[in-house]
């Protein structure tokens, strides 16, 4: 996702709520090495790309970041929102390097629940786990994981060490906590 930014000083508090005034976000972009570094960009430029991206995707959505200069690669490692309108106020992206791993939440998804003959009986999905922290290269970041659940019965479960989990990930979560479960109706 391409996304321009505009560098800034750092001012203020007054200076940082007139950018959001006008439409922008205040942001920081850091890395190891790397001093950080005030921003801003677009509010409208910004909801575009969010309202493009499937839900849970954002923590996984690689950036390129563009000044008109260079371009640098980046994740959303935090969001700020206003309290009562839900507005983004303030947002940290780290920079990413080709040769250095990083940790990053990766969404959980269920496929098959139509067909899953645990829900056809009357049972419901219960997703105590929807998404695993895991570590790997910038190029091997997964969209999601999947559990595949068209073969699960009431009372069936499965953990997070069913998960399929790409060559070069690295999972940093304990592999046999329940994740899914087909429950009964009371």
């Amino acid at each position: 996702m391409k996304l321009k930014y505009f560098s800034r000083t750092v001012g203020k508090k007054g200076e940082v709520n007139k950018l959001r005034r006008e439409g922008f976000i205040p942001a920081v972009i850091y890395g190891k090495d790397h001093p950080v570094h005030p921003i801003f960009l677009k509010q409208e430029d910004f909801a575009t790309i969010l309202r493009g991206l499937k839900a849970g995707s954002l923590s996984t959505t690689v950036f390129e970041l563009n000044d008109g200069h260079k371009t640098h690669k980046a994740l959303v490692k935090e969001i700020q929102y206003h309290r009562s309108t839900y507005a983004v106020e303030h947002m940290d992206f780290a920079l990413l390097f080709e040769n250095v791993p990083i940790t990053v939440k990766v969404s959980i998804q269920i496929l098959g629940a139509a067909e899953c003959p645990g829900v056809k009986l009357g049972g419901f999905v219960r997703q105590s786990i929807r998404s695993i922290k895991i570590a790997c290269l910038p190029k091997d970041i997964p969209a999601n994981l999947v559990f595949d659940i068209t073969d699960m019965q009431i009372g069936s479960v499965k953990r997070l060490s069913d998960l399929v989990i790409p060559a070069g990930v690295a999972p940093q979560a304990k592999m046999n906590e329940v994740a899914v479960v087909i429950a009964k109706k009371a």
